[in-house]
Formats: structure tokens, sequence, C-alpha cells
């Protein structure tokens, strides 16, 4: 039901479109040979047209195949005679003679028509084809005999051409009045005057001069068996074709009955060019070719002359109707174009004004229009063969830039003729298309400690629009890092999309950023759209260890604490405890503990756990060993190339039982306190290394369903101060963990701490950067 209701409005909506457009039509008459300047109308006003909008929504008066005859002031909407209008000239003697225009506006188009009639006025007099007729009479001839007499013409119509005769006076001759004087001939000549009148006010008159010579000879003219013959020919009849056989008759004997057909010597050019006369038979054929559009009948007066001494003349008038025969194609001019068409046009927009013609007459000159192939426009008959091709769908330029259509005329003849004429719309873009990225979030791994400037990504965003519409300009969407702002970090080029590094990134202090870069076209309103970006920073091995106190020389005096061991311990006993931390993460912060040997100094009694740091006795103590000895601790990370640094343990042997005052203060650890802490430090350690091999097991679980559920969804956006959960393995069979400092950063938070477990056992992680290019994989 919605839909039937739609359909119904639609519908509704195009008939009062196609009824406002056909009905903007106004009439006016004005009489021929009006001066320039003749007031006609006022035609803005009639079309209901504001005056003061006339200039600017480009105004103008169309008038097909015609002179400038009117003109309209754009000032005042007046139409007014531009120059003069001869009604005759323009129109002939057709009883109907108007001037038709189109009145074109744009902003929006529209098409109006105006038909201005020409009235007749009596500015023709009577004409006669000759100023002179000569006439030869018989003295034989009787009473009421006829004398025929070649008439006037006026180019005027109706009452203006309405011609009426009188003959001056005379006693022997009186004008198609029978005389029933019986008296002779006398007089062998006369000079009679013709006169002929028009019915028009003020009456205007023609006259000529007859000049009648009475011949004293043959007394019997040649007669026709009808003064006057109707005859109906196609106007594409072949030369040669028959028009009429005459026959006339002579009462006369001998040679004066003898007769030859000719035309009448006042017949126009015309006649002799179109037809020919055979002068023994009075056949008339058609010697050249006849067109209805020019002429559609001809009047042709034939004498038949006798061959007596002097020649008598009978006469007659053959009336040629000349019939239409279908055998000119329509035509078709398209005008007024209003192009291109914005594809925001709404339905009932007229696009171009269509006018059909078609020279035949009757059914052969009716012509119908159509449109073909596809689009959503339809013709609207406005007026006499004129169309407008209107809009009555949307239009989407991304869709269809262009339309071919062809508008086709059809006349009603049989066989029916038809032409074509093709129509290019184009479409104008609008801003209706916001630029688009390919994907919404995309992933970026950049190294730390990149060069200042460097590129490390280049977003991409398609506009199907055009020119203007579719120039994106990319910019970020500012906002805060921590306590500074997202440019300082990051810069994108506005035109080509390039997303630069400003300064060299740390991962230890940030190690993913996420931001917003904004893609905005150039159109009117501007359209936009923003993509993610996450920007992992890898790390590199770019900080050696620290030692922590108490051996890393940062204590009183800046030397290392010393280590009290009884004389009495056994191997296996724990002396001390290196502690060290490597600011970088995976296996650059994983570390490992080598002890020096000293130059001079035998088998040492003492060892390093490689990855626990701690130092223990590999044998009993021997008095050879002396009571002091200072030991070096190469701490070393697992990065390429590999970062180190010492931690100098000095170990004093003291006697069972005694305490060193002197030492208790720096170093804090009794041989008592030793001795009773041994089997406590290897508890922790085991109990620790037991908790992290329980946190990385179920740790590694987790990662591999995430990787999983990673690969078998697309990537969403994330915000937020959250921890990447990214985990990703290395060649290393071997794992550790580091305590450290970690920043995440989503452009607002604050950094977080965290104790990560790494495991090296996981495969590694696909990798996205930029276009397809490969980053270096970041190890946790």
């Amino acid at each position: 039901m919605i839909s039937f209701l739609g359909a119904q409005q639609f519908l509704f909506f195009l008939l009062h479109t196609f009824w406002e457009v056909g009905r903007s039509q106004v009439h006016y008459s004005v009489p021929e040979e009006a001066k320039h300047g003749t007031f006609v109308g006022r035609i803005a006003q009639d079309l209901g047209l504001e005056v003061g909008e006339l200039i600017s929504r480009l105004f103008r008066v169309v008038s097909k195949g015609r002179r400038d005859y009117l003109e309209v002031n754009v000032q005042n909407g007046i139409l007014f005679v531009n120059s003069r209008i001869d009604r005759e000239e323009l129109c002939g003697r057709s009883p109907v003679c108007s001037i038709h225009l189109e009145v074109i506006v744009d902003k929006p188009l529209q098409v109006f028509h105006v038909e201005v009639e020409i009235k007749d006025i009596n500015d023709n007099p009577p004409l006669f084809p000759v100023k002179e007729q000569k006439l030869f009479i018989p003295e034989s001839r009787l009473l009421d005999s006829r004398f025929p007499v070649e008439g006037a013409s006026d180019s005027d119509i109706g009452s203006n051409a309405l011609l009426s005769y009188r003959l001056s006076a005379s006693d022997y001759f009186i004008l198609e009045i029978k005389s029933k004087n019986d008296q002779k001939e006398e007089v062998p000549e006369h000079h009679l005057i013709l006169s002929a009148t028009d019915g028009g006010k003020p009456e205007l008159t023609g006259t000529v001069q007859l000049l009648i010579t009475v011949l004293d000879v043959n007394d019997n003219a040649p007669t026709f068996e009808r003064s006057e013959y109707e005859v109906k020919i196609m106007e594409n009849a072949a030369p040669g074709t028959l028009v009429i056989r005459l026959n006339a008759s002579d009462a006369d004997e001998g040679t004066n009955r003898e007769i030859l057909y000719s035309f009448n010597s006042l017949a126009p050019p015309v006649i002799k060019d179109k037809f020919h006369i055979n002068a023994d038979t009075g056949e008339i054929s058609i010697q050249g070719h006849l067109d209805f559009e020019d002429v559609n009948s001809y009047e042709i007066r034939v004498d038949a002359t006798d061959k007596g001494t002097p020649p008598m003349i009978g006469h007659c008038t053959v009336l040629v109707e000349v019939q239409d025969a279908n055998d000119n194609v329509p035509n078709i001019s398209v005008t007024s174009l209003s192009l291109p068409v914005r594809e925001d046009a709404p339905p009932g927009t007229v696009i171009a004004s269509i006018r059909v013609s078609d020279r035949d007459s009757g059914p052969n000159g009716q012509v119908t229009c159509s449109l073909s192939s596809p689009g959503p426009f339809t013709l609207v008959s406005t007026f006499r063969n004129y169309y407008s091709l209107v809009l009555e769908g949307s239009v989407d330029r991304e869709r269809v830039p262009a339309y071919e259509l062809v508008v086709t005329a059809r006349d009603g003849g049989k066989p029916a003729l038809w032409t074509t004429a093709g129509v290019s719309v184009a479409i104008e873009d609008v801003n209706d298309n916001a630029p688009a990225f390919e994907q919404p979030v995309y992933t970026v791994f950049v190294k730390e400690n990149n060069p200042p400037g460097s590129h490390i990504f280049t977003v991409s965003a398609s506009d199907p629009d055009a020119q203007e519409n579719a120039l994106v300009s990319y910019s970020l969407v500012e906002r805060r890092v921590g306590e500074r702002p997202l440019s300082s970090y990051v810069s994108v080029h506005s035109e080509s999309g390039k997303v630069y590094a400003l300064q060299p990134l740390d991962h230890e202090e940030l190690e993913l950023l996420q931001f917003q870069v904004s893609a905005r076209d150039a159109g009117f309103p501007p359209l936009g759209s923003n993509v993610s970006l996450q920007v992992f920073v890898l790390d590199e091995n770019d900080n050696p260890p620290v030692v922590l106190p108490p051996h890393s020389g940062s204590g009183a005096a800046g030397v290392a604490a010393t280590e009290l061991v009884s004389q009495s311990v056994t191997a296996g006993h724990v002396v001390a405890k290196i502690r060290a931390v490597d600011a970088d993460s995976g296996y650059n912060a994983w570390l490992s503990y080598e002890l020096q040997p000293e130059l001079g100094v035998g088998r040492s009694p003492f060892r390093v756990g490689l990855y626990t740091g701690e130092i223990s006795l590999t044998r009993a103590l021997e008095e050879s060993d002396g009571p002091r000895q200072t030991l070096l601790v190469l701490v070393k990370d697992h990065g390429e190339p590999a970062l180190s640094t010492t931690a100098t343990v000095r170990v004093s042997v003291v006697e069972n039982g005694q305490t060193s005052k002197a030492f208790s203060g720096a170093s804090g650890i009794s041989a008592k306190a030793g001795m009773g802490k041994e089997p406590a430090l290897v508890d922790v350690n085991v109990y620790l290394i037991i908790a992290i091999c329980s946190v990385s097991s179920l740790l590694v679980l987790s990662l591999l369903l995430y990787v999983a559920l990673r690969c078998s969804s697309p990537p969403q956006a994330s915000y937020g101060p959250s921890k990447p959960t990214l985990v990703c393995s290395s060649e290393m069979g071997s794992w550790s963990y580091s305590q450290q400092r970690r920043q995440v950063c989503s452009g607002e938070g604050a950094a977080k701490n965290d104790l990560m477990a790494f495991s090296p056992n996981l495969p590694p992680c696909p990798v996205s950067g930029e276009r397809g290019q490969k980053q270096n994989p970041m190890f946790r």
C-alpha cells in the first residue's frame, strides 16, 4: 500500500509538472506594417515572470526560421515590434498568419510558447498582369458574345481581396451583361477601361485599358465543351504524365475550323516550366517536378485558335490541384539545452526543447515523437510540434556519467517516414560522496630510534566524485599524547597522505601510538571520513643492562658492598645475588651472567648462575684462597649486537662465630645470616621459576587462542590506554622475564607498569606495514 501511494504521488507530480510546462502559452495579435516600437503585450507579466529576474535568469526569445520581427525589453518585460512585418511576404495567401516565439529562461530552465497573430490590412491594390490587353473581334460576332479578359489579383486576404469590376461607358460593350441592342458595329476600334475595386476600407482600385479591334473575317471562334476544367494529380507524378486532353470545336469549314492549342500568352512562366501542351491534340502533360509543399494548385488558361484569317480564339481554364504525397522526412530540431544535468536535479526538471516538423500536409505531415534508450527521461508535448525533454527520476554520475538518448520523429503517412536525432545528456557531479579508506584501521610497525622526519606509512582515500569534489586532502585529528600534542610525534602530508615521524620514537617511552587521520574533499560543502592508525614501536637493543644496588657501585663512597662468608661453608653455598635489569624488551632484555677470571689467580672457588645471577661456592674455602677476593661479573643481554655491563662483588672470609663490625654497616649481611639464608634463597628461586613457568604456559595458551581469533576475523579499531595484546616469538629456545617500565599511548591516558612473560616458542606473528612492506618482528 505504501509503494502504491508513493507511485500515485510521483505520477501526480509528473502530471502537474507537464501541465505547468504545457500551459505556458500566450496569444497576441498585431497588424502588419506596424511601426518599430509598437506595443504588443506585457509578456513577462502574462507568463508569470518577475521583471527584475529577467536578466539574471538569462531571459531570451527565439523565433524559429524568422527574422527578429519582435523583441522584448528586458527592463520592463514588454514585447514590441522590432522590424517591418509584411503579412504577404511572411505567409502569402494563407488565411492564418502567426509568428511562434519560444521564450526561454534559465536557472531553472523554463520554456514558454507565445503566438503572435499578424492581422491583414488593405495595403495591396488589385493588379492586372499587363497594362493593356488586346482583343480582336470579328464584325460578324453576334450580340451577347463573350470575350474573356484576364482579371486582376490582390495579395491581401478576406474582404481586402474581394474584387468587383466595372467597365467604362461604351455603346457596344457591357461587363457581364447581355445587350438587347441589335444595331451593327460600325466603329472598327474601341478603347475601354476595366476597373477592379477591392472591399477594403478604404477601397483600393486597379485598372486596365482594353483596346478592341473589330475584324471582318472568320465569324466562328472555337469553343470548348466547358469553360473550366478541374484536374487532380499527385505531386510525385513522373514527367510525361497526362494531365488532361482538351477538345474544342469550330463551326466553320475548311481551314477555319482547324484548331491549334496553346497556353495563354499571359500565362506565368511557372506554367510553361511545369506543363506542356500539344498544339495539335490539346493534351496537357507534366514536364517538370511538381512539389505540393511549394505550389499546391495551378490555374492554366488555354487558347484554342483556328487557322482562319483573321484567326478566331476560344478560351478555357484548367484548374490543376496537386495532391500531397508522403515524400518529406520529418525534421527534428533540439534547442534550449540545459546541460549538463546536475545529479541532484529533482524529477520534472526540463532539460531541452525539441521541435519537430514535416513539410507534408494532412496525415503525411502529422508527426509523433518518441524517446528510446534507457534512462530516467521522458518527452512531454507542450505545444504544436513542440516537446520538452524532462527528467522523471534520479541520476547518479558515479553510476552513469552520461546518457545517449535517441529521439525518433515519425509521420502518419503510409508507409510512414521517420528520422532520428541523438541527444547526449551529461551528468554534472555534486559532492555526494565522502572520501573512503580501504579499511577502517591500519596497523604499522616502526623500529625505534628512527631518523627524524622518516616516512612510516601512507594513507590513501578514494572519492568517486569528479574534479574538486574528488580532490582529497589529509590532516591529523589532533589530540593529546600524554602531556604532549599528537602533532609533535607525527605529521601527514596534506596531498600525498604520507605519514612522517617527526622525532625518534622510543619503545621504552612509547610502545603503541594510536591516532586518526582525516580525509576531506574540496567540494562544497566538504565531506570527510577518518581512519585509525596503530603504530607499534618495535624495540631495538639500545639499552645496556643495569646492575641494581648493592652491587651497582652506587652505595656509600661509590663502591660495591662487601659480602661476608664464613670459612666453614661448603660447596653450593650462595654468597651473593646479582640483580640487573634491562630497559629493552624481549630478547634484548634477556640477561645472562658470567664470572670473569682474575689474572694470576688459580681456580676460583666461586661461580655465578648463568641466568639467576647467584654467586655460589664450587668447593670449600681454603687458606690459599686468601681472606678477601674481588669478583667481576659480566652481565650481558641477548640483543644483536649484545650490550653488557659489569658488577663487582667483594667477598671477605671470616672465621666461625666472628662478626665483622667494620663491614656489617656497609653490607648488612653477616656470616650467620648468610649461612641461614642459603636454603631460603634456593627455595625462593625455585618457587619463582615455577611461578614464571605456570604464568608463561597460561599466557602461551591465551595468545594461541587470540592469534587464531585474530586470523579468522578482520582487525577492529581499538582505542584507550590499554596494553597491546600481540605477542610474538623469536628463534631462541629459552625464556626469561623482565620487569620494566612501559608506556602504551593512544592519545590519552597515563603510562602503566606491567610484568610480562616472553615465550620464544610461539610462531612469528604476521606483520602489516605500509602497502605490503615487511617490518621487523617484535619479540615479547
